[in-house]
């Protein structure tokens, strides 16, 4: 039996993709923002609210990907199945054919040999039915749709999403200057979260690359909601109020700090990386507010005599890296030993060796992903004198 979600009313049902391994911290976060019957499950949250939570959410979220609002779910054998179940959800209620649309399929363990044709299945489906219903269909636009319908297949059931984002929501609205291998914005938040950090204590990234750490954390203590520079899908979408979301998003622009000088502190070995942290900045509107420099983090002090250190150091795939990183990391891990008393320092690496060759006890451990590269978060708690404890074994574990 095909069920298909209510428009307004309070209880719908949305899902928050996230960086995996932070879905506890988008739980604690979503519910903190009003969602009720929040519940984690691999990947992402789900959770129930009202439309008003839709704006609100993609306003606020540091860490969702998306706000995906789920209007159908049932049971399917075949294809066909599928675009039943999509000719018979009110599309017609929620965007005008006028608007552009895209489908994206995502399965797990479905026994569906093309992903890609149940996606063609689901645009005819919406296409035929708005044009039934209304004598126009949507044009398909796969670059910069104004609508993104979402199917999700597990093995007996799918779920079918409209996306009330857009441009996923670690697409701040701001940065201009990016590196090779970034780290996104929501998992960079929910790395300076898992670090404890209380927005007052000093903050530094000594290898900050374009800056993203620093920017998000310069965001967090000025509390500046993320999106605040952004527009959102919800905006074509039928049911929106834009009555409702300027009392939304007025509130948070008043509840921002102005900038102020923050004891949050970054800095970079390349001038390259330097400029474009600088650039980011800038386009943040935060130009002064983070204190930013050219250094070796081999050479420099601590910018102060505690706070939480969080970088993502470099990691070798080349065999001649992986040889200069193997004489790095001993270097780095003597200069936290040396310097470094009272600091709390992570780093987010997906070098296995790097445990190993910092030689220093990780307080924590906690497996994370950027993107589909499995990483880790080591945490160290510098205290005065070594913190060399028993000798590691080839995985890095004590």
């Amino acid at each position: 039996m095909v069920r298909e979600e209510p428009e307004l009313k309070p209880g719908q049902h949305f899902f928050s993709p996230c960086p995996r391994g932070l879905e506890p911290v988008l739980a604690d976060e979503l519910a903190g923002l009003g969602a009720a019957d929040v519940k984690v499950v691999p990947g992402g949250v789900g959770y129930t609210g009202d439309w008003k939570l839709v704006y609100t959410v993609n306003l606020e979220s540091r860490i969702a990907t998306r706000v995906l609002w789920r209007v159908g779910q049932g049971p399917y054998r075949k294809e066909d199945d599928i675009y039943k179940l999509a000719y018979g959800l009110q599309w017609e209620r929620w965007f005008s054919p006028k608007r552009t649309l895209r489908v994206y399929t995502t399965a797990v363990r479905s026994p569906l040999k093309s992903v890609d044709f149940v996606t063609l299945r689901v645009k005819d489906a919406i296409c035929d039915r708005m044009r039934e219903q209304t004598r126009q269909r949507p044009s398909i636009d796969t670059a910069s749709p104004d609508v993104r319908a979402h199917v999700f297949l597990t093995d007996r059931e799918a779920t079918l999403y409209l996306d009330t984002s857009g441009e996923p929501l670690y697409k701040r609205g701001f940065k201009v200057a990016a590196v090779e291998a970034p780290i996104k914005e929501n998992l960079a938040a929910g790395i300076i979260m898992l670090s404890g950090w209380d927005k007052v204590e000093p903050f530094f990234d000594p290898m900050c690359g374009s800056g993203t750490f620093l920017i998000e954390a310069a965001q967090m203590a000025l509390d500046i909601a993320p999106g605040l520079g952004r527009d959102f899908a919800f905006e074509k979408l039928t049911p929106f109020s834009a009555g409702v979301w300027s009392t939304v998003r007025d509130a948070a622009a008043a509840r921002a700090q102005p900038p102020r000088e923050l004891p949050i502190f970054g800095s970079d070995i390349s001038g390259r990386e330097l400029a474009r942290t600088k650039e980011n900045l800038q386009a943040a509107k935060l130009p002064w507010v983070v204190k930013v420099e050219g250094a070796d983090v081999l050479d420099r002090n601590p910018p102060a005599d505690h706070g939480v250190m969080v970088t993502n150091p470099p990691y070798g795939v080349r065999l001649e890296d992986q040889t200069a990183l193997q004489a790095f990391y001993p270097k780095l891990g003597d200069l936290l030993k040396q310097r470094y008393a009272g600091w709390r320092c992570h780093f987010i690496t997906a070098d296995p060796d790097f445990p190993k060759l910092i030689k220093l006890k990780a307080s924590r451990r906690t497996p994370l992903f950027n993107g589909a590269l499995e990483c880790r978060l080591f945490e160290y708690r510098m205290v005065e004198g070594s913190l060399r404890g028993p000798k590691p074994d080839a995985a890095g574990e004590p």
